[in-house]
């Protein structure tokens, strides 16, 4: 599989995958434009709402009215290494919310494969190649 990056302009970084365009930038204080979101809070929102299809799945399976119920994703980083030390994803459930299926929402929303490639992380291999005039 790939995934095509390109740099539109200042500090925007732009990957092309499956025929969509995602843009990130960085804040104005760091020399961008605030026009999108930085990387790194893709990376953050990738684990929220992969967490949150997983759940989505799990009420439409069992027919489990979703209305009012909401997540959020609390982390904690390092300010040395700037590197996440925690994350705690709180599933906030509706009134009427089976309590039998309360534990099994929570381990649903922990089999999320973005969390899952983070315990197993790939091996990274980073190249560079002149491009042919």
């Amino acid at each position: 599989m790939t995934m095509e990056i390109s740099f539109p302009g200042n500090k925007k970084v732009t990957a092309h995958y499956k025929g969509f365009a995602i843009d990130t930038d960085q804040p104005k204080e760091d020399g961008g434009n605030g026009s999108a979101p930085e990387p790194f809070d893709l990376f953050l929102s990738a684990i929220g709402t992969c967490a949150g299809i997983y759940v989505l799945y799990f009420c439409e399976e069992r027919n489990i009215d979703m209305t009012g119920m909401k997540m959020s994703l609390e982390f904690d980083r390092n300010e040395q290494t700037h590197l996440i030390e925690a994350v705690r994803i709180h599933i906030s459930l509706p009134p009427g919310f089976p309590e039998k299926y309360r534990s099994a929402v929570v381990r649903t929303a922990g089999l999320c494969t973005v969390k899952r490639n983070i315990l197993t992380p790939p091996k990274f291999e980073v190249f560079a190649q002149i491009q042919e005039a």
